[in-house]
């Protein structure tokens, strides 16, 4: 199952030493041009609205086989999404999405501890990961004196396995200790991040300008 594969993405295998995170590279120029006239035009509308929905009826346990494809995280401590790539948004698309969703992460109080990416051989697959690390900015709650830590550390990766997207992938986790407020919850993290108004026909007809991989 896919579920099941993911885990063994992420399993560490004996034998050779495993494959280190390095930084990973900030966009060109060009491409960092590119990005903005992405979010101007509000290419993301055509997928985070769509998700946000698929989110919550995964959650409800009504999540079909029609529309993007969201799968729930839930372990001690962590709890989160994965955000699955369709043929329909293309790599270009998935790619803006994932840079978008770390600039909302940066404007909702954090700032960004690491970015980095790896790239891992498989018996019959190649999997390319990157990850961006985000840590509250060190605010306190003027009521308690604490560390307000909004959602908790936050974890965004994107996957790509044998040169093509992937998933997505956002967790948090929550800090437990006395000097920090309570975490907000995930599912207002995400409602902060995805929810939006639904594309327009214009909008609609962006989404192939952008299709490809980033130049």
């Amino acid at each position: 199952m896919v579920l099941q594969f993911i885990q063994q993405l992420f399993q560490r295998r004996g034998g050779a030493a495993a494959p280190t995170w390095q930084p990973a590279s900030e966009p060109t120029p060009e491409q960092a041009r590119q990005h903005q006239a992405w979010v101007t035009e509000r290419v993301y509308q055509n997928w985070l609205g769509p998700y946000f929905k698929a989110y919550h009826l995964r959650k409800g346990g009504a999540g079909g086989r029609r529309g993007l494809r969201v799968e729930l995280l839930r372990e001690e401590g962590r709890q989160g999404g994965l955000f699955f790539y369709d043929d329909s948004i293309g790599p270009g698309n998935f790619q803006h999405l994932y840079q978008l969703l770390g600039e909302r992460i940066a404007a909702l109080g954090y700032h960004r501890a690491c970015h980095d990416r790896r790239q891992r051989h498989h018996e019959q697959h190649q999997e390319i990961a990157v990850k961006q690390f985000f840590k509250p900015n060190p605010t306190d709650c003027s009521l308690s004196g604490r560390c307000d830590q909004r959602y908790g550390l936050i974890t965004l990766d994107l996957v790509g396995v044998n040169g093509r997207p992937f998933f997505i992938r956002l967790t948090t986790n929550a800090v437990r200790e006395d000097h920090f407020t309570a975490p907000k919850s995930f599912d207002s993290l995400l409602s902060d991040l995805f929810d939006e108004p639904a594309a327009d026909a214009a909008t609609r007809k962006k989404v192939a300008a952008y299709y490809g991989a980033h130049a």
